[in-house]
């Protein structure tokens, strides 16, 4: 998957001052993390919105900042508690050659056969998993068919799902993931 570019500027209106930066179409965020201090940021609110849409705390993307590029993850997304607008994002920079541990989502895809055809109930229990990797080898999200679910009582346990080369599971590998009862 290619990694997206966020633009970004610096920000100097601080505390109770960004309602007016809100009102100008841009979002207050902040960026920290390997070798760079703390560091108040603005985006703009439309292309800030497209982007993190999909983002998981494991998403990678490019920061354009001052002139150069930061590998950044997406920390933390706050949203307004009625309308569900972007209000504040934190980005962590990574070093694109140390180990992070990260929240990966597991997507669930298809219909199992024994839902369909036998009438059983599809039962999910991990929605998500604590993996380590490079950055660069960190997914975003995991997706897995559910189509092998044929019989009652099969399931899906952390240990079956599809993982790139250097990623490690942290989460343990009996758990569950999905099954039918």
């Amino acid at each position: 998957m290619a990694v997206q570019q966020i633009q970004a500027e610096p920000r100097k209106v601080t505390g109770k001052q960004v309602k007016a930066l809100r009102r100008a179409g841009l979002i207050p965020a902040v960026i920290y993390g390997a070798g760079l201090t703390p560091m108040a940021i603005e985006l703009k609110a439309r292309d800030a919105e497209k982007a993190l849409v999909r983002a998981t705390g494991a998403t990678l993307f490019d920061l354009a900042l001052g002139g150069e590029t930061h590998k950044v993850l997406v920390r933390e997304v706050q949203r307004g508690s009625i309308r569900r607008d972007l209000r504040h994002v934190d980005f962590l920079k990574v070093a694109m050659d140390q180990l992070i541990r990260a929240v990966v989502p597991i997507e669930l895809m298809g219909e199992a056969p024994a839902v369909k055809t036998l009438g059983g109930v599809l039962v999910t229990s991990v929605q998500a998993i604590e993996v380590e990797a490079l950055p660069a080898d960190l997914p975003d999200r995991i997706s897995i068919s559910i189509e092998a679910l044929e019989k009652i009582d099969d399931k899906i346990t952390v240990a079956d799902l599809p993982l790139g080369k250097g990623v490690k599971v942290l989460t343990s590998a009996e758990d569950v993931v999905a099954r039918v009862i």
